[in-house]
């Protein structure tokens, strides 16, 4: 008798898992961005701030609507063009006669908390963007999903911003 309540048992342990398959929790991906100053001068510091504000603005409208992390590598990939020639006229308005670099690749970060959301140390996909040398101290956000992305000098950008505050939800 104590066989038969035994079977019984495993025969019900096994139609619960052939019922109610366990769901495979996804960990988030994200798209980081990475941009270094060509050195720890005022001036190269301040620059890459100035340049950090217009790669922003222009990527808000690229990304506003991407669900994905697929999609904005693939997004952030097509403009890298566009990311260079906003930083390097940045820099040319500003007198520096040296260039940037944009290039998308798996790069190492410390831990970070963004609000409430702390991503942990590791290799992460990102959009690395080098003025002159990249020698000097940096500024790192996310692109994907867009956490730096929420605040804009431009009042063109507001709706984009909401959206990309509702991706953001959906998948955090």
């Amino acid at each position: 008798m104590k066989y038969v309540w035994i079977v019984l048992g495993v025969i019900c342990v096994g139609l619960i898992f052939l019922f109610c398959p366990i769901k495979k929790v996804e960990k988030p991906q994200y798209l980081r961005i990475h941009i270094r100053a060509n050195s720890n001068s005022v001036l190269d510091q301040n620059v890459k701030y100035k340049v950090k504000d217009e790669i922003v603005e222009t990527l808000i409208p690229i990304l506003s609507e991407v669900k994905t992390f697929e999609d904005a590598k693939r997004k952030v990939e097509e403009n890298l063009y566009l990311v260079e020639w906003v930083a390097n006229k940045v820099l040319s308005e500003e007198g520096f006669n040296y260039k940037s670099s944009a290039s998308l690749k798996k790069e190492y970060f410390p831990t970070r908390s963004y609000d409430n959301i702390t991503l942990k140390e590791g290799q992460y996909d990102s959009l690395i963007v080098n003025l002159g040398s990249g020698e000097g101290n940096n500024w790192w956000c996310v692109v994907f999903p867009a956490f730096c992305f929420t605040q804009t000098q431009k009042s063109d950008n507001i709706e984009y911003i909401s959206l990309i505050w509702e991706i953001i939800k959906s998948i955090t």
